[in-house]
This record gives structure tokens, sequence and C-alpha cells, in this order.
């Protein structure tokens, strides 16, 4: 975008202002830029120092914000409390025979705008379950597979099961987090068996043994 910055300028004593300097600031009124990441390191540099009521306009998510002299708020719109939705699908079939969680081959990255905000996170896939007598179980992580089970340890949020094998159905989970960051977050989607001889399969839902789509997906709500 036109407007977009990727630096604030620090003026000194006697410095002479080019044209550019300041048709950027009579053109914006308020810094303009892409990302908050952009937005950080541009208040990040050497001598510059946040100022209470610093305002600022960001791209990703098209959102006002000033800074209330801790952190970064939301000023509008206060139409929306979406401010983006991410989505990571796989075609790809995952199997394991893994009695401890390993990644379902589906994982999604979201860097939350706000520190406040909540991340709404969905996973659905077609799975294969060999063996009717045992339990395939899946479940949400925040990072990989060995990071926060934001299901149960054991029991994770969801288990298929079925008194003939093998059985075919779809996994679907959601949850509500709060990782309380403006840093890139990965969610997974992770599976395992309660006994290995077991097999689960991600990405697989057909009678031939093969194809299949998952998806997952992070939408950010503001606070």
């Amino acid at each position: 975008m036109a407007n977009t910055q990727t630096t604030v300028p620090l003026f000194v004593a006697n410095q002479v202002l080019t044209a550019a300097q300041q048709n950027a600031s009579a053109g914006t009124g308020v810094p303009v830029f892409a990302t908050t990441v952009t937005r950080d390191a541009a208040f990040g540099g050497s001598n510059k120092a946040l100022a209470e009521g610093q305002l600022c306009y960001i791209e990703a998510s098209n959102i006002v914000q000033y800074y209330d002299g801790a952190a970064w708020a939301t000023v509008g719109p206060t139409t929306s409390k979406i401010a983006q939705v991410v989505q990571a699908t796989s075609t790809t079939t995952t199997t394991s025979t893994s009695t401890s969680f390993v990644t379902s081959g589906l994982a999604v990255t979201i860097t939350p705008t706000l520190a406040t905000s909540t991340i709404l996170v969905m996973a659905n896939t077609g799975v294969r379950n060999s063996d009717g007598s045992y339990v395939s179980i899946f479940t949400l992580f925040r990072g990989t597979v060995a990071g926060t089970n934001l299901g149960d340890a054991t029991n994770g949020m969801v288990g298929i099961y079925a008194t003939t094998a093998p059985f075919y159905g779809q996994v679907a989970v959601s949850y509500i987090d709060s990782p309380a960051t403006t840093s890139a977050t990965t969610y997974t989607l992770g599976m395992k068996v309660n006994n290995a001889a077991n097999t689960v399969y991600a990405q697989n839902n057909t009678l031939g043994g093969t194809g299949g789509r998952g998806s997952i997906i992070a939408m950010e709500v503001l606070a």
C-alpha cells in the first residue's frame, strides 16, 4: 500500500525535513503498518520510546490502535470482531500406531493482532480406524504435539470406535484459545491409538484406502 511505513522517523535539532517526510505525516495522519510485526519493529529502534496516546493503523486487520502506556489497544472498527482467518489443508494420508500423540498432518499458524484476542480453532478430517476393538483419539495442541494439549491429556477431545473394522468416518474438533501473545502461534491436530494393534489414518476415509481432505482453521476474535 502507498502509505505503509516500515520505520518511525526520529528527528534531531536543526535537521532539515524533506518533502517526503512531511507528506508522509500529512497524508496519513497516523503511521500505517502492514502488520503488528512491522509496527513493533518500527517503534523499537534506537532512542525511540512509545508515548501514551500514540496511534497507528494496521493494514492486515484494518484496525486503528492506540498505545495506552503499557500495551496496544484497538480503537476500531467496532462493527466486526473478526480480525483474520487462516486456513491450512492437506490431502496427504497420515498413519500411526503410536499410543502417544503424533501430528495428523494438519497444522495452521496465526499471528494475533492483539494479545487480548481469542483464537477459534476448528479442524476437520476424514479418518479410518483399522481395528474395531480399539479407539483412535484426536485433540488440538497449541504448538506442535510437544506443546500444550488443549484437550484432556489422556482422552483428547474426541475418539472414534466401531464394533466392526475397518471404521470410516469424519472427525471435527474446535476450541477457543487465549494465547495472550502477538507472536506467531501454531495449532496442530494430534492423534493416537489406545492400543498399538490398531492403526489410525487421517485424511483418509475411503473404502479404497486412499484419499480424503482435511482442514484446520484459526480465526482471531478481537476482545
